[in-house]
């Protein structure tokens, strides 16, 4: 297994959910969840990447390393970047992102995308896919989809139906289309420089920040997997359902 380390972004000021990271779920802050998600997947070194006191001690309260960043950060990428310099970490070293608002978040897909970034040696960034499962999806503006080369290498993300069929077949369609999962994995070297990527007219239209970097001309290598992450929690009632799941999993860890 590759050597990697773990970045979690997680700030306070969220729009549509205040204080995301510490709402309580299933009794422990959301924040601790991902946190336990990250440790299980055999990261070498876990860091919360946060730019608020209150999460920072609550982090430092259930034992994870914490680094305090800006609060004007525009992504979760430059708050990273960000990380990266003050940690002094190694350039080659792989760094995994994990959302702080993903505690359902599979801790296998962590590793097997750092395994991706480790295979190709000139990839900026290592992501992950999954095979469409219906016309549905495929037509689903929030599924967002990718199109690669034969060795993987990412050719366009959009939220429009990729590849188009011209005859209408949606079926044939959607054999070949590939659902992007927001997972990444960067060398430290990459993040480091990531501010100073020229704007992209691609990324502004399609709001997807890895267009940005595939219009500067660095590879994306998107490796391919049948695990899907879970829902990540943007409201209330993502923050039941996910309550709910838990409870399950108990349930049945019980039985």
């Amino acid at each position: 297994m590759t050597p990697f380390m773990v970045m979690i972004p997680a700030r306070y000021g969220a729009s549509r959910l205040p204080g995301k990271p510490l709402l309580p779920l299933a009794g422990r802050p959301l924040i601790e969840h991902v946190w336990r998600t990250a440790v299980k997947s055999g990261a070498d070194r876990v860091v919360i990447a946060t730019d608020h006191p209150d999460i920072a001690e609550t982090a430092r309260g259930f034992g994870a390393e914490v680094c305090m960043t800006a609060e004007d950060h525009p992504s979760g990428t430059a708050r990273l970047a960000e990380v990266a310099t003050r940690l002094e970490i190694p350039d080659q070293d792989v760094i995994v992102n994990l959302q702080g608002d993903e505690p359902m978040m599979p801790p296998a897909l962590l590793a097997q995308v750092a395994d991706v970034l480790e295979s190709c040696a000139n990839a900026a960034i290592g992501t992950l896919a999954t095979p469409i499962v219906d016309s549905d999806e495929l037509h689903d503006p929030h599924a967002v989809k990718v199109v690669t080369t034969h060795e993987g290498a990412a050719l366009y993300f959009s939220r429009a139906p990729i590849p188009w069929e011209r005859e209408g077949d949606r079926s044939a369609q959607t054999a070949v289309a590939l659902r992007h999962l927001g997972i990444y994995a960067y060398r430290a070297r990459f993040l480091r420089g990531y501010g100073s990527l020229p704007p992209s007219p691609l990324e502004q239209l399609e709001q997807l920040e890895q267009l940005r970097i595939l219009q500067a001309g660095k590879r994306i290598q998107v490796g391919v997997t049948d695990s899907l992450p879970g829902h990540g929690i943007d409201t209330r009632d993502d923050l039941l359902a996910a309550e709910a799941l838990l409870a399950r999993a108990d349930e049945q860890a019980e039985d």
